[in-house]
């Protein structure tokens, strides 16, 4: 449930961390030396924690990651940290911080952002496990924390649970997980507004999976989509994004010109040329008979889990960036997330599954207009993320936008 990505990857550097402690008003006490971590991924910072455990006996939450110059990537290298001192006198240790302090509030920030955060996340958690009859049985562990997602992991008799908290963006997650499949996703045990608490799916991510094992999670997707085929009205009722044509074009236009000043000039051509017949191109993809349905919206072998045996069970995880569209939006990232050798046999197959869901239609066509669009959309999902978020945090995504923009316009080309 918190995997960073395929192995085939580059590898990146390692963190070298320093950490902010403020206590539980967010008064600055001073910062932790520095140190190395391992895995690179910012928003990964359950090794940052157990750091400070093991070298510092400061037991920590970390709370967000603090200014860094404009030029930089959220994985790897130095990152600094601010974070709420739980128990501990590392006083011992502590040196000034030497930049400006950091802000005391923005409105954008989240409530797992801010101290005391944290700890009331993990109480909702608590509160609904003793009412589920299994309380926690040992450590809340912190395992994720950034601008779209905290994810703790709390220990039961019964096994592991998974407390995930998000920004409104993606809070519809909880309500459509009351919705769909139980046999297809993670288990439910309480949501409540942005917070979901989940239990333990055995198994493995399917990053660098089998070709079965993605044909599997294939069918899986489709199977679903095809079941929720005249169920729109439900899904605009859950407040999930809507990403139909009459939503979407408008809302491309406007991110176009928004981005205007930032894009080569070849780029904004074809792009002006892509959004001028967005509508007749959506035209062309209804008539191809793959109507709108239920998007997963990440829809990658990450986002899978399961058993890697041939005849095992998966579910379909991540439903916060679900929405309301064709369903053939979700093709493109699952294709460029697995193997060139994987991605003919896996393209056929969805094609197939339509055809046998949808006699008639012709979702080869729908695939190969809709992969522009599905890049638009990229480019649209990011800058709500960039709009919904404090600035501090803008460094995970603030080259997205334009990277996606320039994508759909080499797909239209």
């Amino acid at each position: 449930m918190a995997s960073n990505g395929p192995s085939s990857k580059p590898a990146l550097p390692p963190r070298e961390v320093t950490v902010l402690l403020c206590d539980r008003t967010g008064d600055p006490l001073g910062t932790l030396p520095p140190f190395g971590v391992t895995v690179p991924w910012w928003q990964e910072v359950g090794d940052v924690v157990i750091a400070c455990r093991e070298r510092y006996a400061a037991e920590v939450a970390v709370l967000r990651v603090l200014p860094l110059k404009d030029d930089q990537q959220a994985a790897g290298g130095p990152v600094s940290y601010l974070a709420e001192l739980l128990s501990g006198r590392p006083e011992a240790v502590l040196t000034p911080w030497r930049r400006p302090p950091p802000s005391d509030d923005h409105p954008l920030r989240l409530p797992y952002a801010r101290p005391g955060g944290p700890a009331a996340e993990v109480a909702w958690a608590d509160d609904q496990l003793i009412h589920a009859g299994r309380p926690r049985t040992g450590r809340a562990v912190q395992v994720r924390s950034w601008n779209l997602s905290s994810i703790w992991r709390l220990p039961t008799a019964g096994g592991d649970t998974w407390l995930k908290s998000v920004p409104p963006f993606f809070a519809h997650e909880g309500a459509m997980l009351r919705r769909l499949d139980p046999d297809l996703v993670p288990p439910l045990v309480a949501a409540e507004g942005p917070r979901v608490l989940l239990d333990e799916v055995p198994g493995e991510d399917h990053w660098g999976a089998e070709l079965p094992v993605l044909l599997r999670v294939l069918e899986l997707l489709v199977g679903l989509q095809a079941d929720w085929v005249g169920r729109t009205a439900e899904l605009a009722e859950v407040g999930a994004p809507d990403w139909r044509a009459e939503v979407l074009v408008p809302a491309v236009g406007r991110l176009v010109d928004r981005a205007a000043t930032g894009l080569d000039e070849d780029v904004r051509r074809r792009l002006d040329a892509l959004v001028e017949g967005l509508t007749e191109r959506l035209a062309e993809i209804d008539a191809c008979g793959v109507p709108d349905t239920l998007v997963h919206g990440d829809f990658h072998p990450g986002n899978t889990r399961g058993s890697s045996a041939d005849g095992g069970r998966s579910v379909l995880l991540d439903w916060g960036d679900c929405g309301l569209g064709n369903p053939l939006l979700d093709q493109a990232a699952f294709l460029a997330s697995i193997a060139s050798g994987q991605r003919e046999p896996v393209r056929a197959r969805w094609a197939d599954l339509w055809r046998t869901a949808l006699p008639g239609s012709d979702p080869a066509r729908a695939a190969d207009l809709i992969s522009p669009v599905s890049a638009l959309r990229q480019a649209l999902i990011y800058q709500v993320f960039l709009d919904g978020i404090e600035p501090d945090e803008h460094v995970y995504h603030r080259n997205d936008p334009a990277h996606w923009l320039t994508k759909a316009a080499e797909r239209a080309g």
